[in-house]
């Protein structure tokens, strides 16, 4: 199909109101004869008729080679036979599973788990335990620099910077940075080497006018961590008001859930004892923390609320030592109909449940462009 633009369509018409110009000039010439303009008329009517036919086969060729190989046919149905499609996606889930001391419990095994969906029992695809998940970290690391944490930017920048050095392996995890405010920057890309990281880290220099925490969430969960080929989790350095973005906290954690990516998140606001200057003492949560509350927990992460260095260090280290003690258990949905319903999640132990704490992402929506793991 070929579309034209106005001001392209606009020259053509031009181009048409030319060519009849000039043949009524012709008409009214007196020393030319009749026939002149006879011939004249029919010349210039083959002559566009050949153009017209050349363009549309040079057209059709283009066309031709540029559209990929047709894949082989289906074969046909038998008679009385219907035909029926059947979409199927993988469902992934990273399990973390701890003991009332929030000790990370190691040495479960795929009939330890039980996987329910809308309470519907779930036939296991893969398993894979803690001491066998070497599938590589993909970690984006998003920076709050919005005015409200303007007092807290070296905070939040050693935070990151902490999180990153703790959480990579070489040559084999690979960790983005990126801020956000009002608007949202890729710092640095996909990368193992620390010193670019630091780099882009430390080069954030100010802030921005407003908070735009759900559209950055989108973004990167769309762009960046539905690609990711290993073990996709998200961390947020933020105080958790957003204020600026088109998309809000459901939006946000739909994008994560379809993607699998779990998200963490540190908040700048409240502390524990408050030794960081720009973050207040306190451990109240607001509407805020509740917000990246629910955000971690409905996607299977988790959020801290601390203010002193230390306490947060500990943080840093509970986050990598978790993703590096995750089962991973793979499924496909005995429900085949992907129509945008919500599908809740439920995976329990089939012994000593009682003693035992899982986290994991809670559900997903049913839509077919969700990611199929590899």
């Amino acid at each position: 199909m070929i579309c034209f633009h106005p001001k392209s369509e606009l020259k053509r018409q031009k181009g048409q109101l030319t060519l009849l110009l000039a043949a009524s000039n012709l008409a009214s010439g007196e020393s030319r004869p009749q026939f002149a303009i006879q011939v004249m008329f029919k010349f210039t009517h083959i002559l566009l008729t050949g153009i017209l036919l050349l363009t549309i086969a040079v057209a059709s060729g283009q066309e031709a080679k540029a559209q990929k190989p047709a894949p082989s046919p289906t074969p046909a149905a038998e008679p009385g036979q219907e035909k029926v499609t059947v979409t199927t996606r993988r469902v992934r889930l990273p399990i973390t599973v701890i003991d009332r001391k929030g000790q990370f419990v190691g040495g479960l095994s795929q009939g330890d788990f039980q996987v329910l969906e809308d309470k519907i029992p779930q036939q296991i695809d893969s398993f894979t335990s803690e001491q066998n998940n070497n599938l590589p970290l993909y970690v984006a690391v998003l920076m709050d620099t919005s005015p409200s944490t303007a007092g807290k930017l070296k905070f939040e920048q050693e935070s990151a910077m902490n999180f990153i050095q703790t959480v990579v392996r070489p040559r084999r995890d690979r960790v983005l940075f990126a801020t956000f405010d009002d608007q949202i920057k890729l710092r640095q890309d996909f990368t193992d080497r620390l010193e670019l990281l630091d780099r882009a880290v430390s080069g954030v220099k100010g802030t921005g006018e407003h908070t735009a925490l759900y559209d950055a969430i989108w973004q990167f969960c769309d762009e960046k961590m539905r690609s990711a080929q290993g073990r996709r989790a998200l961390v947020v350095i933020t105080d958790g008001d957003d204020t600026f973005s088109r998309a809000d906290m459901n939006d946000a954690i739909d994008i994560a859930q379809r993607t699998e990516t779990t998200i963490f998140a540190i908040s700048t606001k409240a502390g524990l004892s408050g030794t960081v200057p720009g973050v207040e003492a306190g451990t109240t949560k607001d509407r805020g923390d509740k917000g990246l509350d629910r955000l971690c927990e409905e996607t299977g992460g988790i959020a801290f609320f601390t203010g002193d260095m230390l306490s947060l260090e500990r943080s840093f280290t509970k986050i990598a030592n978790e993703l590096r003690s995750q089962y991973l258990i793979t499924y496909r949905s005995s429900n085949d109909r992907y129509d945008g319903s919500y599908r809740k999640v439920d995976v329990k132990l089939t012994n000593a449940s009682d003693k035992y704490k899982l986290r994991t992402k809670r559900g997903y929506k049913a839509i077919a462009d969700s990611v199929t793991p590899k």
